[in-house]
């Protein structure tokens, strides 16, 4: 295939962020040309069919969507789609504008298939996002909008801070995504503490009078007994999970990366997203979306088998390239 035998290598000879920045500069570009769209999804393969999903009120084509942190400030909406993603979920986004850390900070470790990365919340800020959507063509795949916080923000500002964002951007997302698990931030996790997690739901909730369909982003290196309680949390306030968020543990890579600060995300995450998984659904009725180290219809399969509604991928795609969300519907059709 072209994508392995020449973009890929070419790609991988870039530090991961440039190659990135190359490749969503291209999908931008080509996310306003008529038929542009039309012309990628042809190049990456027929679309599975059969794998339609109601999910927290919303009709999704299929299961599988991207996981936030690959279009962060919402440009590429309009063409990923043609990769066949069944949902988009970008962000995280933040109230202002901010440049997230200093470079290098985003990694690839081919050796685990795994990313690490430190970015930050780098993007353009809420109000930038809102009008970039705006002016976008109707969508074909319900989008997902994920809340971040500025770095800096004091604890006691944070439930404002969430609200408010969400409020700028609430006409323009189906669902949204409160997102206190980031490694990257310094004291985010912090709000997942039950009284501080609830403070910023209930301003989340307070500012939603459409009732969009909240979801919270739970990080993978909670304690159990902090997990089953944010899990509660959610249960009263939110709509929905998502499980999970990159680890700051580091088994499974070599150990040239176990000092490097940041999350990690792709195959070594895999168990133990899988085993939070498992968990949510037997803590919860709400609606589990499933994320980390999945990269196959296998993957796929064995986390909506574990309890999760639908499943992300990013760290997926990087690896296995455009045709590898087309390639794994197509396995999940088959054993359907």
């Amino acid at each position: 295939m072209l994508y392995e035998s020449l973009v890929k290598p070419l790609l991988f000879r870039l530090d991961a962020e440039t190659a990135h920045e190359e490749v969503s500069g291209l999908m931008a570009l080509a996310a306003g040309v008529p038929g542009a769209a039309a012309a990628l999804s042809a190049l990456t393969g027929p679309a599975a069919k059969g794998l339609e999903k109601t999910v927290f009120g919303l009709r999704f084509p299929n299961p599988v969507g991207l996981a936030a942190g690959f279009d962060k400030d919402g440009r590429l909406v309009p063409v990923l789609p043609a990769l066949g993603f069944g949902f988009l979920e970008i962000g995280s986004v933040t109230l202002e504008p901010q440049p997230g850390n200093p470079r290098p900070r985003l990694f690839r470790l081919p050796e685990s298939a795994a990313l690490l990365n430190r970015m930050g919340f780098n993007g353009e800020g809420a109000r930038a996002v809102a009008r970039r959507l705006a002016a976008q063509p109707p969508r074909r795949v319900p989008l997902g909008i994920n809340l971040g916080l500025n770095k800096g923000t004091e604890p006691a500002k944070a439930p404002a801070a969430y609200a408010r964002t969400f409020r700028i951007l609430k006409a323009h997302g189906d669902y949204f995504v409160v997102n206190v698990s980031s490694p990257n931030t310094p004291g985010l996790r912090d709000l997942q503490k039950v009284e501080e997690l609830a403070r910023v739901l209930e301003a989340v909730q307070e500012a939603n009078e459409a009732k969009k369909p909240v979801l919270l982003k739970l990080a993978p290196d909670l304690a159990d007994e902090d997990f089953a309680a944010a899990v509660e949390t959610a249960g009263r306030l939110a709509q929905g999970l998502v499980v999970c968020n990159t680890t700051v543990a580091r088994g499974g890579v070599d150990a040239k990366w176990r000092s490097e600060a940041g999350g990690l995300s792709g195959a070594p995450l895999k168990e133990r997203a899988l085993a939070l998984t498992r968990r949510a659904r037997s803590l919860t009725t709400l609606p589990v979306v499933g994320v980390g180290g999945i990269a196959t219809a296998a993957d796929a399969r064995e986390r909506l088998a574990a309890g999760a509604d639908l499943v992300q991928l990013y760290t997926g795609l990087v690896y296995g390239g455009p045709r590898a969300v087309k390639h794994l519907l197509r396995g999940l059709a088959e054993s359907a």
